[in-house]
């Protein structure tokens, strides 16, 4: 590299980037998760109090 840094910096540094992606997208998929499983049950709520 140029800048004076080690290889091994821009391995570390790519590691960090990757580990933070997979953090980002479990906390997606987790919020994710959750919104639908409120929409199934307020589906159920809903069905159980409808006016019949």
């Amino acid at each position: 590299m140029t800048d004076g840094r080690p290889e091994k910096d821009a391995t570390a540094e790519h590691e960090n980037w990757k580990a933070k992606g997979v953090a980002l997208r479990a906390f997606f998929y987790i919020c994710g998760t959750h919104v639908f499983a409120a929409f199934i049950w307020l589906l159920f709520y809903l069905g159980e109090h409808a006016q019949k």
